[in-house]
């Protein structure tokens, strides 16, 4: 159950969400992380040497088996990253566990006691890692980097324990002393998880899997056991425990040194210039007339050469009158309606006959409407009487 519930513990904090990119480490990083050991029961062989007459060498081959409780484990390392996701790194570890029962025998004759005592393993690993980038295997774009990898080391453990049991209402205790070293193995799947506004440091959660070949296999692990009275003790066993498996879950943090620099700030934006302003030229006419004075001709002209000399889209001819009128009566208005639009097409033939495309001229009579200076009715205003060329 204690197994159960951590990998899913560690399972659910490598689906966390995030919220920015994640770091692929160049160069050198250190870390350290702790967290909970669950250690594999052990199965052993006891074997006695006393061959007293008090025991008879009864307890040849006897299967031992040890339970473990809750253990914790921490580590410190130093490594490096090659910027393409692989990485090696040297680390130095520590792993405690509690041992809380021992059952011996087998069968009818399996006897159980209530065991006060640890042991420990430390050492160190040299370690090959992957580092799995999410962006560029699957465009994934999270602040999480998922890793996987194994290492080789070595390990020094000891135990010590002691176990009181009741057999066949006989009060016993068997005391476990003793440890061995050895070649160690380790199997590694985590993930990173980038912290905001610190670029290099990353908070890593863990699942390890340690394995001992030659965990008191070699016999180092003497047994003590008294039966009865303490002139019944025997100090000539041993027992040989079979391979051990560690089951860590870990959380830490890792440091990268030579961490990607951030993001140059965004470009300032480009502010498109200011279209130009429409440049307009006023050409004015004599009372009731629309034929172009020495003066008028001359504006044209300017009009003419300046629409080739800036980039000009269309130019307007809005030709008007001032409010006054020729014809009087009702008809005046639309007299000078006419008069306004003959006005514009005066201006138009001269704008052609300076060079101006006829297709970029557009004209429009607009009489007595939007005069220039503001004045009562049936007035004569020479400023009122005009054609405005605009260049757009």
């Amino acid at each position: 159950m204690r197994l159960r519930t951590a990998l899913l513990a560690t399972t659910l904090m490598a689906a966390a969400p995030a919220a920015s990119m994640a770091t692929t480490i160049t160069g050198p990083y250190v870390g350290i992380g702790g967290g909970y050991d669950l250690t594999q029961v052990q199965h052993g062989h006891g074997v006695d040497r006393d061959g007293g007459p008090t025991h008879q060498e009864n307890e040849v081959g006897t299967r031992d088996r040890l339970h473990h409780s809750n253990g914790w484990t921490g580590f410190g390392g130093v490594g490096w990253g090659f910027g393409n996701g692989l990485r090696v790194e040297i680390e130095g570890d520590y792993n405690w566990s509690q041992i809380n029962r021992e059952t011996i025998g087998g069968g009818a004759n399996t006897f159980v006691g209530h065991t006060h005592g640890s042991d420990r393993s430390y050492g160190g690993f040299l370690n090959v890692l992957y580092d799995i980038d999410l962006k560029r295997l699957f465009n994934i774009d999270v602040p999480v980097t998922p890793f996987v990898g194994v290492g080789a080391g070595y390990l020094w453990q000891d135990v010590g324990t002691s176990t009181g049991y009741n057999i066949n209402g006989v009060s016993a205790n068997v005391r476990h002393m003793g440890g061995n070293q050895g070649f160690a193995y380790q199997g590694i799947v985590g993930a990173a998880y980038d912290i905001p506004g610190v670029p290099g440091l990353q908070m890593t959660t863990e699942y390890r899997m340690i394995g001992q070949p030659q965990s008191f296999a070699m016999g180092n692990a003497g047994s003590q056991t008294t039966i009865g009275s303490p002139w019944n003790a025997e100090r000539n066993g041993y027992v040989r425990f079979d391979h051990r498996f560690n089951h860590q879950f870990i959380v830490g943090v890792r440091y990268a040194f030579n961490h990607a620099p951030p993001p140059p700030p965004p470009a300032p934006a480009v502010v498109p210039p200011a279209p130009t302003a429409a440049r307009t030229y006023l050409v004015f006419f004599d009372w009731d007339g629309a034929a172009l004075t020495g003066r008028a001709r001359e504006i044209v002209a300017e009009a003419a050469q300046a629409s080739t000399h800036v980039q000009t889209t269309r130019i307007e001819v809005n030709g008007y009158t001032d409010n006054s009128a020729a014809q009087p009566g009702p008809r005046g208005e639309q007299y000078n309606m006419g008069l306004s639009l003959r006005r514009a097409n005066s201006v138009k033939a001269e704008l052609i006959r300076d060079g101006v495309p006829a297709n970029a001229i557009d004209i429009q009579g607009y009489g007595e409407a939007h005069p220039l200076v503001p004045t009562g009715p049936d007035t004569r205003e020479p400023q009122n009487r005009r054609v405005e060329i605009i260049l757009h």
